[in-house]
C-alpha cells in the first residue's frame, strides 16, 4: 500500500511542455504592443497566477495594458502555438500509468483557468487522466496560497497531508508546502533554488522514486 492517498500535479512545466511556448509567445504578444522585455524577466512570472503576472508586466513596460485585451491577445497567440500539438514532460505517461495501477488518484492544481487547463490537457492528450482539475478561478486565492491544492484534495476526499504534490516552480512549491503536502520540486525552466521542497528531482520518475511513490 502507498502512504499517500493521492497526487497532485501543476500543470504548466510539470505535466506538459508549455511553460516555454507561454514565454515565447508572451516576448512575442508584447512585442506586437510595441513593447519589450527581456527574457529573462518573463521566466521570473513563471508559476505565477494570470493576474499577478499581468500586474508584473505592466510595471515591468511602465504602461497600464488592458488585462482583457492583452489577455485574448496572448491566448489566441497561445492557442495558435497549442494546436500544433502539446508535448507531455519526460516520465508523465509512464508515472500516470503506475499510479492508475496502484489505484492512488490524481488531481490537477493550476495558476491556469480551469477551462484552460482542460483544453491543454485535451490537446496533450491526457483529458481524461485526471479525477479533478482545479484552476485558480475556482479557489479565492492563486499560488503561492495554497488554496488550489487545499482544493484539490478535498475533491478527493483525501487530506492534505497525505498526499504528494509535483511543482516546477517555487511558486508553486511553498503553495503546496503551505498546504501540508509532501513536495517534489522537478524544475523545468526556472532556475533550481532552494524552497524547501522535501524533493528535487531532474525528472518527475526520478523524483517520484525520491519520495517513495514508485519503486
Amino acid at each position: 500500500m502507498s502512504r499517500y492517498a493521492a497526487a497532485i500535479f501543476d500543470l504548466d512545466g510539470t505535466l506538459i511542455g508549455t511553460e516555454r511556448i507561454l514565454v515565447e509567445t508572451c516576448i512575442q504578444t508584447l512585442a506586437d504592443y510595441g513593447h519589450s522585455v527581456s527574457r529573462d524577466f518573463v521566466l521570473s512570472m513563471v508559476g505565477v497566477s494570470e493576474v499577478e503576472g499581468f500586474r508584473r508586466i505592466c510595471t515591468e513596460i511602465g504602461v497600464a495594458l488592458d488585462f482583457d485585451d492583452f489577455s485574448a491577445a496572448w491566448s489566441r497567440a497561445n492557442q495558435s502555438a497549442y494546436a500544433k500539438g502539446i508535448p507531455l514532460m519526460p516520465g508523465v505517461a509512464d508515472l500516470l500509468t503506475v499510479l492508475k495501477a496502484k489505484g492512488i488518484p490524481v488531481a490537477v492544481a493550476t495558476n491556469s483557468s480551469t477551462k484552460g487547463a482542460l483544453r491543454k490537457l485535451g490537446l496533450a492528450g491526457i483529458g481524461g487522466a485526471f479525477d479533478v482539475v482545479i484552476g485558480y478561478d475556482a479557489v479565492t486565492s492563486p499560488k503561492p496560497a495554497p488554496d488550489v491544492f487545499l482544493a484539490a484534495a478535498l475533491s478527493l476526499g483525501v487530506a492534505p497531508q497525505d498526499c504528494i504534490a509535483f511543482e516546477d516552480s517555487t511558486t508553486g512549491v511553498v503553495a503546496a508546502l503551505a498546504a501540508g503536502m509532501t513536495v517534489v520540486h522537478v524544475p523545468d525552466m526556472a532556475r533550481p533554488e532552494p524552497n524547501g521542497a522535501h524533493h528535487t528531482a531532474t525528472s518527475i520518475l526520478d523524483g517520484a522514486q525520491a519520495a517513495g511513490l514508485t519503486t
